[in-house]
């Protein structure tokens, strides 16, 4: 009796991810089961419903009970400066490289709110690059794309991004960078002057220019196997030669598509740079 309920969910569940693509466009068909299911069964609860399939007739007919859906699928945990460590290796590993190039463009993929966004600014500031840098910054949820434009954060979190800002080696003060009002911090416009936001869904959409750097970081741990090598086929691909690739330091190359097509520029902060095109590839 379990078995034929968990069966009959698993068709509810792949019925209603047909249903999203098939009527919007959104591809959640080969996210990993586990935070998928969590985030349906929020949706089910906040809808008043008991079974996926009742959720169905809602987000077909209902475009507001949908693009509530999407809020919840996207994952937007992010911080300045998350990880100093991989914003320190950026600064002493890549940003030397970058250096030799006369105009840089960064895909900044799956940019969530932003805050690593106006990280990254910041770090190419103060290394002299911001002025010849453009900075693409792309996610699937508008809502989410809305407040990174703003550039608008809760000051109580300004004291924390501080010293992560610190941490990952920063040259100056943090609040240089923003002005404080009403118990909300507003980023620099200056920092927004060399980003592009944009629409973007990485299941779905195709290349993205020839970037001498792509950022995709804590995304890939949402997408099963398939899905994942599409994402990194599709970041390999927008990377010119000799590019550098940054996942997320629970991500990894290993056992994927495009593991031997890069080399490693900064293991330990998921940092790889790339050595090979598809159509050259060399196995290791």
């Amino acid at each position: 009796m379990i078995e034929a309920q968990k069966e009959l969910e698993t068709i509810e569940l792949e019925l209603l991810l047909e249903a999203i693509f098939r009527r919007y466009g959104y591809d959640f068909r080969h996210y990993a089961r586990a935070s998928l299911k969590r985030r349906v069964a929020q949706r089910m609860q906040r809808a008043g419903v008991g079974r996926v399939a009742d959720l169905i007739p809602l987000i077909l007919h209902d475009r507001e009970c949908f693009d509530s859906f999407l809020k919840d699928m996207s994952v937007t945990v992010t911080d300045m400066f998350r990880d100093p460590d991989f914003f320190a290796a950026l600064r002493s590993q890549v940003i030397p490289v970058l250096k030799t190039y006369p105009f840089i463009k960064i895909w900044h993929a799956g940019c969530a709110t932003g805050e690593e966004v106006y990280s990254l600014a910041i770090l190419l500031k103060e290394e002299g690059l911001y002025e010849r840098t453009q900075i693409y910054a792309t996610d699937y949820n508008n809502h989410s794309l809305a407040i990174a434009r703003e550039g608008i954060y809760s000051l109580k979190q300004m004291q924390q991004y501080s010293e992560n800002y610190i941490r990952a080696g920063g040259r100056g003060s943090f609040s240089n960078y923003y002005h404080a009002k009403y118990g909300a911090a507003k980023m620099h416009e200056s920092l927004k002057e060399n980003v592009t936001f944009a629409n973007h869904n990485l299941a779905t959409d195709g290349v993205f220019g020839e970037m001498q750097m792509v950022i995709c970081r804590n995304v890939l741990i949402y997408f099963d196997q398939q899905l994942q090598n599409r994402v990194l086929t599709l970041l390999h691909d927008s990377l010119s030669p000799r590019g550098f690739l940054c996942l997320g330091n629970k991500e990894s190359l290993k056992f994927s598509a495009v593991q031997g097509l890069f080399e490693d520029q900064v293991y330990q902060q998921r940092i790889f740079k790339r050595v090979h095109s598809r159509s050259t590839r060399v196995d290791r």
